[in-house]
């Protein structure tokens, strides 16, 4: 049988991990469908505008469910064909001319698992005055900071608790 204090400080390691646990950030889901590659890149300045866009991926993508449009700053969508696809790429040939300005191209496939990934990346044409561009849909970064501060805090606060648990003075 453990003593008292064993018992007490197994009670409080046993404490502080059940409050650490939930405070945790999840894991990644490993299986999810990622991009990798875009042309043009995220961000990019172009001279020209493109004819075509492709994004690749991780795993393969099914046609079916495979969603890829291109608007300008003002959220209109540019005039393009069926998106093509071709294992991990999808390729999206633009018909229309683009002006100088800011466009995003947002996608949203399907993973091999099932699950819908979307996302976006963003390029710029020209030298427009107010190169701004208006994503329809931001990809998903996983956690912020919120759930690190969160876990530190409760890490924190249950060593502090658990300190002063263990120092308190005892009957004899």
């Amino acid at each position: 049988m453990p003593s008292r204090r064993t018992a007490a400080r197994l009670g409080a390691a046993a404490t502080v991990a059940a409050l650490l646990v939930p405070a945790l950030p999840p894991a990644p889901a490993f299986a999810h469908n990622q991009l990798t590659t875009a042309v043009p890149a995220d961000g990019a300045r172009l001279d020209v505008p493109p004819r075509e866009v492709v994004l690749t991926f991780v795993e393969p993508l099914d046609p079916r469910y495979t969603q890829i449009v291109v608007t300008g700053a003002d959220r209109v969508p540019v005039p393009a064909a069926a998106p093509a696809v071709s294992g991990t790429s999808g390729r999206l040939a633009l018909t229309g001319d683009l002006a100088d300005g800011g466009y995003t191209v947002a996608y949203r496939v399907v993973s091999q698992d099932g699950h819908p990934v979307q996302g976006a990346v963003t390029f710029t044409v020209g030298d427009p005055p107010t190169a701004r561009t208006l994503p329809l849909v931001r990809p998903a970064t996983g956690p912020g900071k919120v759930p690190f501060v969160v876990a530190g805090a409760v890490a924190l606060v249950a060593l502090v608790a658990a300190g002063l648990w263990w120092r308190r003075p005892r009957a004899r």
